[in-house]
């Protein structure tokens, strides 16, 4: 029987039986975390498990960090329009420069909104925004809640149906997280990984109230309770009174009557493997994102070597692919399937902003190379163009083989002689 919070039971076989085989799983150390039943150790059943929600699912630091981390980074990512000419690609100014990096609309910077588009892909699993045109051309971009749009196929062609209108396929960036079989749905991050959320969920549950209670689990009182509702009411709120006054006096001890005892309910939070479990929870959730566990603050298995690796992977294999995405939307649908000579392409150099030391290297490197002039890497940094900055430099060391270098002839056979004519025929005529 359970009365405010504390669970009063009479002594028998069978719950003594019960309690021994719960004690002797829970114990046992070969049961991983990832078990199936790992939820029953905190008293969670399949039955009862926590709804995963976009909101609630928000509310384990790890999802947060990983939905917060990777749409900040993406946003932040420059994005440019550039036409392909015979001396290679230009910047593209105007109205197309204006949406595409500065600001996509005149309610919200770039920033924001591409923070808010890759927010909706690492929830719900899309992102969604309209594309206002003009006589002109591309003029803004709107943004579109997925929970509130309706995507449906007629013969071959799509439509978005939003705030009682329908748009065209054209007329709409789409980016799904995955999509499903028949082109038009998508699998979410958050529904795809409801499981292991509810496991980090009911555990961030169970550890806030075991300690909001004082580090107290749920107690069962075992003993010769008396007979009849009304006194073993009377029973437990004398063992409540006893126990709350013990709290508020901060006393180690409080007393029972004779003959009882206060048996815990549950398990102890270190035998269950807690901290195991949510660390394991926060691979877990990396992996749905495939992102390295060191931006989840988990440097558990970082060290100097590998913590660097994952820094690579983050833009080869995760950042520059979703990067890629966008801009394949964006050039069909602001282009079309013939785009001619434009685009849009992001910058991932962007990301090394935060590191000078890397970037001066790079850009040092690019100048002595003749990949770069050196009003263009200044002009990378913000920095005014300087006079004779506009040359290409390559460093004179380096020179096809068989070509004069510092003045000398590379010639094969025996070295030059250096005597000089003159000096020999005054040494000949002083002897």
């Amino acid at each position: 029987m359970n009365i405010l919070g504390l669970d009063i039971r009479r002594k028998s076989a069978r719950n003594a039986n019960d309690v021994l085989e719960s004690r002797a799983s829970i114990e046992n150390p070969t049961i991983p975390v990832s078990a199936e039943n790992f939820l029953a150790f905190f008293g969670v059943q399949s039955a009862n498990l926590p709804h995963v929600t976009i909101d609630r699912a928000l509310g384990v630091p790890a999802v947060w960090a990983a939905v917060a981390f990777l749409s900040r980074t993406l946003a932040a990512l420059p994005r440019h329009a550039y036409r392909d000419t015979k001396d290679g690609a230009k910047r593209v100014g105007g109205r197309l420069e204006t949406v595409v990096n500065a600001a996509p609309n005149d309610e919200i910077g770039s920033f924001a909104f591409w923070q808010w588009f890759w927010q909706q892909v690492f929830t719900g699993g899309r992102g969604l925004a309209y594309i206002e045109r003009t006589p002109q051309g591309i003029d803004s971009l709107w943004p579109m809640d997925p929970a509130k749009t309706t995507i449906k196929r007629v013969g071959v062609k799509v439509t978005y149906e939003y705030a009682g209108k329908a748009y065209d396929a054209a007329d709409v960036i789409d980016v799904p997280f995955m999509r499903r079989s028949c082109g038009l749905r998508h699998y979410g991050p958050i529904a795809q990984a409801s499981k292991a959320i509810q496991l980090a969920i009911a555990m961030n549950d169970y550890g806030s109230n075991f300690f909001a209670g004082g580090g107290v689990p749920p107690l069962a009182l075992e003993g010769p309770l008396p007979a009849g509702a009304e006194a073993i009411k009377r029973a437990q709120a004398d063992i409540k009174r006893s126990v709350d006054a013990a709290k508020n006096a901060n006393e180690p001890v409080f007393p029972i009557p004779a003959g009882y005892k206060l048996t815990p309910v549950g398990i102890d939070p270190a035998k269950g493997q807690m901290v195991e479990a949510r660390r394991f929870q926060v691979e877990e959730i990396a992996r749905t994102y495939q992102l390295p566990t060191v931006f989840l603050q988990d440097l558990t298995h970082g060290t100097m070597a590998n913590t660097e690796q994952q820094n690579l992977m983050l833009v080869q294999h995760l950042i520059g692919q979703w990067a890629k995405a966008l801009e394949d939307e964006i050039n069909l649908k602001f282009f079309g399937r013939s785009s001619g000579n434009r685009y849009v392409s992001h910058v991932l150099d962007g990301l090394l902003r935060g590191d000078f030391a890397s970037r001066m290297e790079g850009l040092a490197k690019a100048v002595q190379n003749a990949l770069m002039t050196p009003n263009e890497a200044r002009a990378l940094e913000n920095r005014p163009s300087m006079p004779h900055g506009d040359e290409l430099f390559l460093q004179g060391a380096t020179a096809p083989l068989g070509t004069a270098t510092y003045g000398q002839q590379n010639k094969v056979g025996a070295p030059a002689n250096d005597n000089n004519q003159s000096d020999q025929n005054g040494e000949a005529e002083a002897a």
